[in-house]
């Protein structure tokens, strides 16, 4: 069987590097893509040691132009994708009334409508093989709603009803299989670059929501509780596990505390197949 072409963003640091990685060691050959490419060097030297096979692009996922071409150039090449993992984003702290509307609409731009693009991008060369799958990282705040993160938790949201939706008509019509992955915290700098982004941008005002973030932020360990946080190494874990299932779940957590924390919402349907089956059974056979 020829060699399955797996395209990731967000891929510099994080779960984006260790997925990258992950996969390429396990016989894919791996498109890593970010937005900007001099923090490529770690990638590469980690790949040339372990000699893997890894390519890195330049991708910007809020540039429809800058994915096309990227897509494009990958299909010319290798004639095929197979894998999309959608792992570019970002977190976001700050109050609804405190975010500017270009701060929100950064959010929606980059997590949400970076997964849409991506997906719209390889979907005619998926379609056509009828064979594909299509991993968007998602989180927990995907979805339980949590203070301060309303903005963050609204594009997750978004991307979970955009999942669900593909996984109703393309997976079974055209065998391209859609996989949520739901993650607690990441120990990376996804938590830093969230409180860099806070207070490069004034912090929380002084006012009557800074003593209830004061008090979220100081037991956020100890509510959250032991096992709230993974490394991306062992998520990576997850989502190459999820590839390789012949029918892979519609929604995967990656902990157990992942599972716990959301089983309200969770626990009537917990891999969301059997919603995603009532929803194609009414488009008949």
């Amino acid at each position: 069987m020829n060699q399955k072409v797996a395209l990731i963003t967000g891929a510099s640091t994080g779960l984006g590097f260790e997925t990258s990685i992950l996969l390429a060691k396990n016989g894919y050959k791996v498109y890593a893509t970010m937005r900007n490419l001099e923090k490529q060097e770690d990638l590469i030297n980690k790949a040339q040691e372990l000699n893997l096979d890894i390519y890195t692009k330049h991708l910007d996922v809020t540039n429809v132009d800058n994915i096309n071409r990227v897509v494009n150039d990958i299909v010319e090449t290798e004639g095929r994708i197979d894998i999309l993992v959608n792992n570019a984003g970002a977190g976001f702290v700050k109050t609804t009334e405190l975010a500017t509307d270009e701060e929100i609409m950064w959010q929606v731009n980059l997590n949400l409508m970076g997964v849409i693009r991506m997906t719209k991008a390889v979907l005619p060369t998926m379609r056509s093989q009828r064979d594909g799958r299509i991993i968007n990282i998602s989180s927990v705040g995907g979805l339980v709603g949590q203070p301060f993160n309303e903005i963050y938790c609204a594009t997750k949201f978004g991307v979970e009803g955009y999942t669900e939706s593909m996984a109703s008509y393309v997976q079974p019509k055209f065998n391209i299989k859609f996989t949520v992955i739901e993650p607690g915290g990441i120990q990376s700098e996804f938590t830093n670059n969230v409180m860099s982004q806070l207070q490069s941008t004034g912090g929380l005002k002084d006012d009557e929501y800074k003593p209830i973030l004061d008090k979220y932020l100081g037991g956020l360990k100890e509510n959250y509780g032991t096992g709230s946080s993974q490394t991306s190494e062992e998520v990576a874990e997850v989502i190459l596990k999820t590839l390789e299932m012949n029918e892979p779940p519609i929604r995967k957590r990656t902990s157990e505390w992942s599972e716990t924390f959301t089983q309200l919402k969770t626990k009537a349907d917990p891999d969301g197949k059997e919603q995603q089956q009532r929803v194609v059974k009414l488009l008949g056979k």
